[in-house]
C-alpha cells in the first residue's frame, strides 16, 4: 500500500512499491541494438486504483493515450497471469512460439 501524498503532491521520501512486480516486454527485451518499444503488464496486488495516472488503467485499443503519455503500453495482469502469458508469445514468425520476459519484483527494493 502506498502512503498519502504529502501537502506538495509528492510521496514521502523512499521507493514505495505498492504494485508487488511488474513484467517487461517490447523491444527492450530483445537484442536489438536500438529498442523502440516497451510494454509493462502490472500486479494489480495490494494497488489502490484510485490514486493511478487513469491513462495507466486506460486500456482502450490502440492505448494511444498510454502511448503519447508515457511511450509505451500497460496491462493490468489477472489473477491468472493472461497478459503475462501473452507476453511470452511470439508475434513474429521465428524458431518458436515462446519467449522470455523481464520480471521487475518491486517490494525487493529497500
Amino acid at each position: 500500500m502506498l502512503p498519502d501524498f504529502d501537502d506538495e503532491g509528492l510521496l514521502p521520501l523512499g521507493v514505495h512499491s505498492g504494485c508487488p512486480g511488474v513484467y517487461l516486454d517490447g523491444s527492450f527485451v530483445t537484442s536489438k541494438e536500438i529498442p523502440n518499444d516497451y510494454d509493462v503488464c502490472w500486479d494489480t496486488a495490494g494497488v489502490d486504483q484510485g490514486k493511478l495516472d487513469p491513462v495507466l488503467v486506460d486500456e482502450k485499443f490502440p492505448r494511444m493515450k498510454q502511448k503519447l503519455k508515457f511511450g509505451g503500453e500497460f496491462f493490468a495482469n489477472n489473477p491468472w497471469g493472461g497478459w503475462v502469458i501473452f507476453f511470452q508469445q511470439v508475434k513474429e514468425p521465428i524458431s518458436r512460439d515462446r519467449k522470455g520476459i523481464v520480471r521487475i519484483g518491486l517490494r525487493d527494493f529497500p
